[in-house]
């Protein structure tokens, strides 16, 4: 695969699976497994809500299905049984809440939702907002990878504002960060004059930007696989991904 993203561009990525360390923490014991799966929850939550919600359920009982869904993978050992096969965590968990789903019915009759177990309650309006911003026309399959791919995204802005921001920079990422995507319409020269930098400094800025998002990407997105296969599969996914939210 060509592309600054793939796994043989930039320098060797390090698959320390950290996502699939996390799934072993949820899977274990005590404070450390709560705190593992809401993390877990978090970054994975709108994902499975707008999925939930493109298979037919209203905001309420996606709501309520998405926090039983995650109490499910626990109740189940879903999530060491994960870790054990590594692989793309994605998949894995979007093959577990196709198969939750279609036995959601069956559960409710038998047993009360969420056991004993409570998380947080995601956002309603956060994640109905997120939902409604996406193309009406994608499947459930392809809302949840657009959800998935705009939290990859969204954590990779954190992760880069953080650093400039802990290096006493963050009025420059502020004032460059609309670059990272092509979206700015801003000149260089009127942010030149506003960060008091020559041009020719502020397109070496933005580059060196661009660069540090771009290995935090690739960073973020090897943290979800466990080999430069399943990332270069990923990032063709992402790509695919981020085309389908752009046509809404």
């Amino acid at each position: 695969m060509e592309g600054w993203l793939s796994s043989s561009a930039g320098g060797q990525l390090r698959f320390e699976t950290t996502h699939w360390s996390v799934v072993c923490a949820a899977g274990g014991e005590g404070e450390q497994r709560r705190d593992a799966l809401e993390d877990l929850y978090h970054r994975y939550c709108y994902p499975v809500y707008s999925f939930i919600r493109r298979r037919g359920h209203n905001r309420q009982d996606a709501q309520d299905l998405t926090h039983d869904f995650f109490i499910y993978l626990l109740e189940k050992d879903g999530f060491n049984r994960a870790a054990a096969g590594q692989g793309k965590f994605r998949t894995f968990l979007l093959r577990a809440l196709e198969f939750f789903l279609s036995h959601a019915g069956e559960r409710a009759r038998t047993q009360k939702r969420g056991g004993r177990t409570k998380l947080v309650f995601l956002d309603d309006e956060a994640a109905e907002g997120a939902y409604q911003l996406i193309d009406p026309g994608l499947t459930a399959e392809q809302l949840f990878d657009a959800q998935w791919a705009m939290m990859l995204i969204e954590s990779t802005f954190a992760r880069l504002k953080l650093e400039m921001e802990q290096a006493g920079r963050r009025e420059l990422y502020d004032q460059l960060s609309g670059f990272l995507l092509g979206g700015e319409e801003t000149s260089y020269v009127e942010v030149a004059q506003r960060i008091g930098l020559t041009v020719a400094a502020t397109k070496a800025a933005i580059y060196r930007l661009r660069v540090r998002y771009r290995e935090i990407l690739r960073a973020e997105v090897a943290r979800t696989v466990a080999s430069s296969t399943d990332f270069d599969a990923e990032i063709r996914a992402l790509q695919a991904s981020l085309l389908n939210g752009s046509q809404g």
